[in-house]
C-alpha cells in the first residue's frame, strides 16, 4: 500500500483531532449541586449558582438536583453523588460526629466546607384560626415538622424538645416538605407548620397571602435550653411576611456550602472563586441569600475547609 504526503498529513490531522477531543472529554468537570425542595430557598440559590458555574468554569457540566435537603445532601456527598451541597450547620455537625439518630450511622469524615452561607430561621407558623400564640399552645394541635430526618425535622426536635414538647403531645404529626405542608394548612388539615429556611421563603409567603397566619415566638431562654452552639437567639424582623408587623423572637442556624475530599483542589478552588465573585447573583436569586457575607464565608464551619477553597480565600485576603 502506498501513502502520499497528502494522505499522511490528513491522517496526522485526524489523529491530532481525536487526541484533542479525547483530552477535552477527559477535562470536563461535572458539578452536581444538591439543594432541597423547589419551594425552599436552597433550590433557587442552587440554580443561580449553576448559572454562575456554567459561565465561569470552562468545560463544566453543571446540574441542580432537588432533594430532601440537609441530611440527604450530606449522605449523597459522602457517596460521591454530588460535588456541592447546601446544609444546615447542626446537621453538618451531626454528620461529622456520626449521629445515627440524626440520620448518619457512621462518621462522614470526607466532608469539606466550601463556604458559610446565610442563616436558616426556624419559623413556626400557625393559622390564626387555630388560637395558637405560644409554644405551649402547640400541645394537642396538628403539625407538620418537615420530611423525616431532614434538617428541618432535626431543628423541630431540638426546638420543641427545649420547650418541653414531644411529638406525642400533638394530636397529629405530619412529616412533609414545605409546599405540601402549606397545602395542608390552606385546606385546614393541619394547624401549624415548622419550616427551617431563610427569611422570605416562598412557601410561607404563599401561605401568608392565602390565609391569616401567626408566627409562634421562640424565646431566648428556650434557645439556651437547646444546648447547641449552632442555635442562636434572634428575631424575625417586622415586614418579613404579610401580617408580620412587629419583630418576633426566634432561633436560627447557619447554612453551609459543602463538598467532599474527593473533589480536586483545582475544582474546589474554581467553585469557591466563582461563588465569591458571583455573590451579587446569589443575592438576587432569593432574599435569604442576601445573608451570605463575603468576609464570613470561610469561617465557623464544624468541618475543615477544602484545601482548594482555603487557597482561594487566602489569595483573596479573606483568610490568614
Amino acid at each position: 500500500m502506498t501513502f502520499t504526503r497528502r494522505t499522511l498529513v490528513a491522517a496526522a490531522a485526524v489523529s491530532l483531532s481525536l487526541t484533542f477531543a479525547a483530552g477535552t472529554a477527559r477535562a470536563q468537570e461535572f458539578i452536581n449541586i444538591l439543594t432541597g425542595g423547589t419551594s425552599g430557598a436552597y433550590y433557587p440559590i442552587g440554580v443561580a449558582l449553576s448559572n454562575i458555574y456554567t459561565k465561569e468554569i470552562s468545560n463544566a457540566k453543571v446540574q441542580v438536583q432537588p432533594t430532601k435537603a440537609s441530611v440527604e445532601n450530606l449522605n449523597l456527598l459522602a457517596t460521591r453523588k454530588g460535588e456541592l451541597a447546601l446544609t444546615l450547620g447542626d446537621t453538618l455537625s451531626n454528620a461529622w460526629a456520626g449521629d445515627a439518630e440524626a440520620g448518619f450511622p457512621k462518621k462522614l469524615e470526607g466532608l469539606r466546607t466550601i463556604a458559610a452561607a446565610y442563616k436558616n430561621y426556624i419559623q413556626i407558623v400557625a393559622s390564626a384560626s387555630s388560637g395558637i400564640k405560644t409554644l405551649a399552645d402547640l400541645k394537642g394541635k396538628r403539625i407538620s415538622v418537615g420530611a423525616p430526618k431532614s434538617g428541618t425535622e432535626i431543628n423541630a426536635r431540638a426546638v420543641l424538645g427545649a420547650a418541653g414538647i414531644k411529638y406525642e403531645d400533638f394530636s397529629k404529626v405530619e412529616y412533609l416538605g414545605f409546599g405540601e405542608s402549606v397545602d395542608l394548612m390552606k385546606n385546614r388539615q393541619i394547624d401549624v407548620t415548622l419550616q427551617s429556611a431563610g427569611l422570605g421563603v416562598a412557601s410561607i409567603r404563599d401561605l401568608a397571602t392565602s390565609i391569616d397566619i401567626v408566627f409562634v415566638p421562640v424565646p431566648a431562654d428556650v434557645v439556651k435550653k437547646i444546648g447547641d452552639a449552632a442555635y442562636i437567639a434572634t428575631e424575625i424582623p417586622a415586614g418579613s411576611y404579610k401580617g408580620v408587623d412587629a419583630a418576633i423572637p426566634a432561633t436560627a442556624v447557619s447554612n453551609f456550602f459543602v463538598t467532599n475530599d474527593k473533589v480536586s483542589d483545582d475544582l474546589a478552588y474554581k467553585m469557591t472563586k466563582a461563588m465569591v465573585e458571583g455573590l451579587d447573583q446569589l443575592h438576587a436569586a432569593h432574599s435569604a441569600a442576601k445573608g451570605i457575607v463575603k468576609t464570613e464565608m470561610p469561617l465557623n464551619s464544624p468541618v475543615p475547609l477544602h484545601p482548594g477553597a482555603a487557597k482561594y480565600y487566602k489569595e483573596a485576603g479573606l483568610l490568614k
